[in-house]
């Protein structure tokens, strides 16, 4: 984790030009580096089940992570773009700062931002799919760049374009799709060559606990983006029924990962993971008392790193019964 926000330097330093015109810190909070650990958590999940059983290249493994830390690099940019040109990061917004709002960095800055960082993570992605696959595998390599492009477009029309879908409440589907099902298969996938349907499980767990994650940011945000006209899934449902949907994301979370161990012809280690619940059990219970809604930062990241706890911890109860 600790190496994440030094890949998003890297990243976002590729052009002298953006640097040289706004300090580095401005860049680095721009790229949110809190939001990348959680964005590798897919990757983590995947390359686990994928080692679990019997296939695993640390070099493809490598490139997993630096394609999805590219990707929310990039949906963390495009969001301050997208929030300060449709309204969302306004003067009233209680929440942390953003570049683009504050001026910090100007918008034709944070378009040039974004395309740098789109081409990295084509880049990335097109290495990754060449040590995954190598140079006959063309049908595999032809489906994941089409699944590498929109993810992409994703990230960029998430708030920003003429139609951001993040504005019609449809982010919580796009995350649980791309941080879920397209993370944890697709990186199961590269490294194993092979599908197999019981992983939608696991799968869909590591996309609910994302959506957790985005649903503490939006209750957080729910006044400013009432007010910019931005109707995600808590201000579509009120204070109340949003504490309920994010208890709801918690516990199918748990229980399907539950299901999975009990399909997979578990050992004890495969339940490693039930130690994260308590960490995930108080989030809900913060977000359910909660009454200074724009002081729910810390609950964001406690969310975030008890997710990625989960994820690892049930990652490496796959791989201890081959270990052990």
């Amino acid at each position: 984790n600790y190496l994440m926000p030094q890949l998003s330097v890297i990243t976002l330093a590729m052009s002298s030009s953006i640097v040289s015109e706004a300090p580095l810190s401005i860049w680095i909070n721009a790229a949110r580096p809190r939001t990348l650990p959680l964005a590798t958590a897919c990757i983590i999940m995947g390359s686990g089940l994928a080692a679990a059983d019997g296939s695993f290249s640390w070099l493809v493994a490598l490139f997993s992570f630096i394609t999805a830390i590219l990707l929310q690099i990039l949906s963390n940019l495009a969001n301050d773009y997208g929030d300060s040109f449709h309204g969302a990061d306004h003067v009233e917004r209680k929440g942390p700062k953003r570049a683009v709002q504050s001026g910090l960095v100007t918008p034709a800055r944070m378009k040039r931002a974004i395309l740098l960082t789109s081409v990295a993570a084509i880049a990335s992605g097109i290495l990754l799919l060449w040590f995954a696959f190598g140079a006959n595998a063309l049908s595999f390599t032809v489906l994941f760049i089409l699944l590498g492009a929109a993810a992409i477009g994703a990230a960029i029309t998430y708030t920003a374009g003429k139609m951001p879908y993040g504005y019609v409440g449809l982010g919580d589907l796009a995350v649980l799709i791309f941080f879920g099902w397209v993370g944890v298969i697709g990186s199961y996938f590269v490294q194993t060559s092979r599908f197999s349907w019981v992983i939608i499980l696991p799968a869909t767990a590591c996309g609910l606990l994302a959506v957790a994650v985005l649903n503490v940011n939006n209750i957080r945000d729910m006044e400013s983006d009432r007010m910019a006209g931005k109707n995600s899934i808590p201000v579509r449902l009120g204070l109340r029924q949003a504490r309920v949907y994010h208890w709801t994301l918690l516990i199918f979370a748990i229980v399907l990962t539950v299901v999975f161990c009990l399909l997979n012809s578990p050992s004890p280690w495969q339940y490693l993971f039930l130690l994260a619940v308590p960490m995930l059990i108080r989030n809900g219970l913060a977000i359910g008392r909660a009454t200074d809604l724009p002081a729910l930062n810390p609950w964001l990241k406690q969310l975030s790193m008890a997710s990625l706890v989960f994820v690892t911890l049930f990652s490496v109860g796959q791989i201890l019964p081959i270990i052990l």
